[in-house]
């Protein structure tokens, strides 16, 4: 199913981009290009429920719009899954960090509204399970205008050898810094 959505959501992508201009990465000005730095906040849930119940990071990216409509760029951060009282996953009292390294996506219909966009890539854990991190995914759906994001997320880290799922779902802002 997750294979049919995303291969639908790029056929979509791909009809929308057919008629419009293709900026080239040395077009990059304040005006089609930023840096994106933010906070989240999530709820642990499926098995790490069990485990944790808050999640609270930061972010950047760096974000090009390669049409007016869709923005391409690179994002990480860092979010620190707390501990609930007297569960611990594998012996740590203060719960676990995440550092994603990704690519983004992003498809904004209008110069100021709502936005769809995922994020995918490879997050590496701290202090969790030997730090064996995994593939991740990150859809989001929210409201952006000229300076700020606004925007409802799930992420899920898709390990080899999985002694927990780790997923969350939450809410994030984003400030975007200009380039001049």
């Amino acid at each position: 199913m997750k294979k049919l959505i995303f291969s639908f959501a790029l056929l979509l992508a791909g009809l929308t981009v057919q008629g419009q201009q293709v900026r080239e990465l040395d077009e990059i000005n304040d005006d089609n290009s930023w840096l994106k730095f933010g906070l989240n906040l999530g709820v642990p849930v499926g098995d790490l429920s069990n485990y944790s119940s808050l999640a609270f990071g930061v972010e950047a990216a760096a974000q090009f719009m390669r049409t007016d409509n869709y923005g391409l760029g690179i994002t990480t951060g860092y979010t620190k899954y707390y501990n609930k009282d007297n569960a611990s996953l594998d012996g740590s009292v203060s719960g676990f960090g995440a550092i994603p390294l990704g690519l983004m996506f992003r498809y904004y219909p209008q110069p100021s509204g709502f936005f769809a966009g995922t994020d995918v890539g490879y997050t590496f854990f701290t202090d969790f399970n030997q730090n064996e991190g995994g593939l991740y995914i990150r859809p989001q759906l929210g409201y952006h205008n000229y300076n700020f994001n606004v925007f409802a997320f799930y992420n899920q880290v898709f390990r080899a050898t999985p002694s927990i799922d780790v997923q969350t779902v939450g809410l994030a802002v984003t400030y975007n810094l200009r380039f001049n």
